[in-house]
């Protein structure tokens, strides 16, 4: 496909109600008629938090089997994270659902030590490159996006994906990390922020955006809402052929997870 749409939810998440935030989002994407991805934030149903014992789920739980309902419904592929339980380990992991109830995963490779979460969350070790409807996706998560190694483009994936929950304190890295990162990689870059004040008393602005490959950026503002964008495969790979930075760069050769779905 040459042109597709993303769909970013912007929430206030309410702090570890899992069922009022399913609630929320369900009347948000009433407001969805079409798109191919729809992409939730970190830790979509409890906000960022520091209680796994207490909200974990399985990949078979209750959260998990509302994405693959919306994914078949709305024959898209369903993208956020959530706090998995997984060979007695707590993850804040990255579910990327496909329409026929496929799942592949992410797990949060840099835990944000300073809000105490290496404490209680495994670190991942793998990076998540999905091919759907001829387009590659690289997902990534919140504190992810300090670290430009870790989303380096070896020319493997189309568009750079953050799922966060990112403090109105460092609003302005942000922003600046964001387009820094879709320019480097020459990829689309999708981040996607929660607005509101969490149970810890952390502040979010919001502001989920695309980037394009040249680093032009739309900021959506800190209203809670569903914003699709419609992004270009034509016009990524005509800029990355007449002004080819990809090849020039110092190879890093990642452990890669690369998963394949030929759906239409």
């Amino acid at each position: 496909m040459d042109k597709i749409k993303l769909t970013i939810l912007q929430s206030d998440i309410i702090w570890e109600q899992k069922a009022a935030n399913i609630e929320n989002y369900d009347r948000l994407l009433a407001q969805t008629t079409e798109t191919d991805v729809i992409v939730l934030p970190e830790m979509f149903t409890t906000g960022f938090t520091m209680h796994p014992e207490h909200l974990k789920e399985t990949m078979d739980g209750p959260s998990v089997s509302w994405m693959k309902d919306i994914a078949r419904e709305k024959n898209a592929a369903v993208t956020g994270t959530l706090i998995i339980e997984d060979e007695n380990k707590h993850y804040n992991r990255c579910l990327w659902v496909f329409p026929d109830g496929t799942v592949k995963h992410y797990d949060k490779r840099h835990l944000f030590s300073m809000g105490d979460e290496s404490k209680y969350y495994a670190a991942g070790s793998q990076r998540l490159v999905v091919d759907f409807r001829g387009w590659r996706f690289c997902p990534l998560i919140c504190y992810d996006l300090r670290f430009p190694i870790w989303s380096r483009n070896n020319d493997n994936y189309d568009v750079l994906l953050y799922l966060t929950n990112w403090p109105s304190a460092r609003h302005y890295v942000w922003k600046s990390l964001l387009v820094a990162r879709a320019i480097e990689n020459q990829a689309y870059c999708i981040g996607v922020n929660r607005i509101g004040v969490d149970g810890e008393g952390t502040a979010y602005e919001g502001d989920s955006a695309l980037i394009d490959p040249k680093g032009f950026a739309t900021f959506i503002g800190d209203h809670e809402k569903a914003e699709t964008f419609q992004i270009s495969y034509k016009e990524l790979h005509q800029f990355r052929e007449s002004f080819p930075v990809l090849k020039d760069q110092d190879k890093i050769i990642f452990q890669e997870k690369t998963h394949l779905n030929p759906m239409p």
